[in-house]
């Protein structure tokens, strides 16, 4: 049976909910069509009839074309910003922060804003709720055990909040994991959070067309209170922030008027 790229989309949005006419086609089609075939299955159909059957496949499917990249503190330098210029504005005018991290992968990226927050504040001052749509990297997040490259980042002050375990990984301390709430979350058809004070999306927006991209932003936008501040990753940048209602702090981060 042929099954062109479009049917293909269209199946698989009936079978995850995940619409790919929200990507680059090119770019994702590749992906794709790699991965199939390093299965050894013979196409779209073939790929379809098992993946309506086995879980297992369609999540390792959904894993790899989601794309999870993630390391703790991933670019140092964006988080000095965000320590020494972000923070400290947030926190002061407000009581309590909502923090966001929107598709958070494995979860390094909302256990590092919780670290970094522990630093200032005790954890009664913020909420961090990380959303991601792949179950796999959701669970990941929530069992908080990572290699030794994901933590390799991590500055000397906050390795106590890891235990080394025998087999050379790192779990993270209860006192960490508590502080987060993961959920899953589909960024192109879900409800977003409201009244958030920090949202934090890096280096996913990239990979989604630029129509779909300036939906999410002023979806991001009204979600955000007044002052509230856009953490972006050092792969994007947003065209039309101006006409959206953004104003610049910094390379990668919004602030919203």
């Amino acid at each position: 049976m042929e099954c062109t790229y479009e049917q293909f989309k269209r199946e698989i949005y009936k079978i995850t909910g995940l619409n790919l006419d929200y990507y680059k086609e090119k770019q994702m089609k590749r992906r794709i069509d790699s991965w199939i075939s390093s299965k050894g299955l013979e196409g779209y159909p073939a790929f379809l009839k098992v993946a309506k059957t086995d879980n297992v496949l369609l999540d390792e499917f959904m894993d790899y074309i989601t794309i999870n990249v993630s390391e703790f503190f991933r670019n140092p330098e964006q988080w000095v910003f965000l320590e020494k210029n972000v923070l400290p504005d947030l926190l002061e005018k407000k009581g309590k922060i909502k923090v966001w991290s929107a598709a958070c992968s494995t979860g390094d990226e909302p256990y590092s804003l919780a670290m970094l927050l522990l630093k200032y504040v005790p954890k009664d001052r913020f909420s961090i709720v990380a959303t991601d749509i792949d179950k796999v990297a959701v669970e990941t997040a929530r069992t908080g055990v990572y290699s030794k490259k994901s933590v390799a980042n991590v500055p000397k002050e906050f390795m106590g909040y890891f235990t080394e375990t025998e087999r050379g990984r790192f779990q993270i301390s209860d006192d960490i994991k508590k502080t987060v709430t993961f959920k899953l979350h589909n960024l192109f058809s879900d409800d977003y959070p409201k009244h958030v004070d920090l949202l934090v999306c890096r280096n996913v927006l990239i990979y989604f067309t630029e129509e779909v991209k300036e939906d999410i932003y002023k979806r991001f936008y009204s979600s955000m209170t007044h002052g509230s501040v856009l953490f972006m990753g050092n792969t994007e940048q947003m065209m039309r922030y101006k006409e959206i209602g953004f104003d610049r702090m910094a390379s990668f981060y919004y602030q919203k008027k």
